[in-house]
């Protein structure tokens, strides 16, 4: 497996068309993919799908990676993107079933992963986030999902780091209220 410089050379060589250094980039960070979007959606066959449209969305888009920043930080915003758009995905297609086809039993608190049940509440409220300010998203989702460093974030975002610090502040203090049920 190839190390971090190993990757950011492979994605500078396959943003700047080279399609044997692509397939290879995408071999490398499926496994990480994965894991990234296990970060966001509790279900693993859920993950799974993000993961897909991220590989997919970073195949079809290597060419936009201009190097500013890391291609790993490039590549959370990617995952990020994909796992959020997943879980607006599987609300949409459960709002769209018929009530006949939801199941009718509740999920039992002592069987259902309190984690699991955190993680949809947290894609809640950055949904309602989203919503009011999608300004503040990307800033918070780096910085306490993928928890990326501040000058990492600022260089990816365009930003600089007091703009940076600032919005997490109110993307924290939003999402704390949604949370708590204000």
């Amino acid at each position: 497996m190839a190390d971090g410089y190993g990757i950011e050379d492979m994605a500078g060589r396959a943003a700047a068309g080279d399609g044997a250094a692509l397939d290879e980039l995408l071999a490398v960070i499926g496994p990480q993919v994965l894991d990234q979007c296990a970060r966001f959606l509790p279900c693993r066959q859920d993950a799974e799908e993000a993961a897909q449209d991220a590989l997919m969305q970073v195949a079809r888009h290597i060419g936009r990676f201009e190097g500013r920043s890391l291609f790993s930080t490039w590549l959370h915003t990617v995952v990020a993107n994909c796992a959020r758009q997943t879980y607006r995905s599987l609300r949409r297609r459960a709002a769209e079933r018929p009530s006949a086809l939801l199941p009718v039993a509740v999920a039992d608190p002592r069987t259902t992963s309190v984690i699991a049940g955190s993680r949809l509440d947290l894609l809640d409220a950055l949904e309602r986030l989203e919503a009011h300010r999608p300004e503040l998203v990307t800033a918070l989702v780096l910085r306490d999902v993928c928890q990326l460093d501040y000058q990492e974030i600022a260089a990816q975002l365009g930003i600089p780091v007091g703009t940076l610090k600032s919005r997490i502040h109110h993307a924290r203090r939003h999402v704390r209220t949604t949370l708590q049920g204000r």
